[in-house]
This record gives structure tokens, C-alpha cells and sequence, in this order.
């Protein structure tokens, strides 16, 4: 096993991650989800992102979830990413996409899907390039493009 910093160049600090490969493919190491994963484009982005919010944003690891089913209209939907509060509620979902994926209003659309059941207060779609964050405003049945990424201290506030 080594560990690799470059796959490809994303718009977020370097990291460090266990790769190995396995039957020809290349797997990473999810500590959210504490196992290896294929190595995909998108995956790579979700790692690298999920790196950046714990190590420079203070979220907690173990109130990241990977992977989450949502069940919706009787169908099993995931969620790339869903971060919970102390409480265990979900407060922040979460879109990846591969970096040479374009972000359209589809991805948008998307993440608003989940957001029907979730109802959580923050989205963000990242496709490791480009990254948007909004945060929903209920009450006024509104949503604002928020400059960065808020830190977790930011949001408990």
C-alpha cells in the first residue's frame, strides 16, 4: 500500500491518501466510511473534499456520512455526501461530480431532490474545479450562493 497526494490537480489543498490496487483496479481508503473504495474521477473529488472540510473547515469525521440512502417514491436514491449535527440531524448535503463533469442546473436539480426529504440548510456541488455552496432560507422560500464554504463553528453559530 502507498500513499498517493496526485491524481488529478483539484481547486482544494493537497492530501495525502491510502491507494492500493486490487484486481487491477485502484482502490482509496474512505475514513468516513472506513473501508476501501474504487478510485473514480468523482471519488477523488469526494476524498479530497471530505479531507478539506475536516482538515480546514473543523467538521468531525464521525458525522460524515458517504454513500447515504434516502429512500424516495419507493426508491433507494444516494446522497454523495450528508454532514450531520451533534444531534444527528442532517444539516448539509453534498453533490460531487468528476472534474471534467460540467455543473449544469441538472446537478442542481439534483441535490434539490434530496433536499425534499433531507430539508437540510446548506448545499454544495463540487465537481473539485468549481464548488458552490448556498444556503437555504425556508421561511422566505429563498436559497443565497455563499461566497465560501462555511467553517462548522460558522454554522452552530
Amino acid at each position: 500500500m502507498r500513499k498517493y497526494s496526485k491524481m488529478l490537480e483539484l481547486n482544494l489543498p493537497k492530501y495525502s491518501f491510502k491507494i492500493k490496487e486490487s484486481e487491477g483496479k485502484k482502490l482509496i481508503f474512505d475514513r468516513c466510511r472506513r473501508k476501501f473504495v474504487a478510485l473514480t474521477p468523482e471519488e477523488w473529488v469526494r476524498q479530497n473534499m471530505v479531507e478539506f472540510l475536516i482538515d480546514r473547515k473543523g467538521y468531525t469525521q464521525a458525522l460524515i456520512g458517504n454513500e447515504v440512502t434516502v429512500k424516495m417514491n419507493n426508491m433507494q436514491k444516494r446522497c454523495d455526501s450528508v454532514i450531520y449535527n451533534r444531534l444527528g440531524l442532517p444539516f448539509l448535503i453534498i453533490e460531487y461530480k468528476a472534474p471534467h463533469i460540467e455543473i449544469t442546473q441538472s446537478t442542481f436539480d439534483q441535490i434539490a431532490m434530496y433536499n425534499f426529504k433531507l430539508k437540510v440548510d446548506y448545499l454544495i456541488v463540487s465537481n473539485g474545479i468549481k464548488h458552490y455552496c448556498c444556503k437555504i432560507d425556508y421561511e422566505n422560500q429563498k436559497y443565497q450562493f455563499l461566497q465560501e464554504i462555511p467553517s462548522r463553528i460558522e454554522i452552530e453559530q
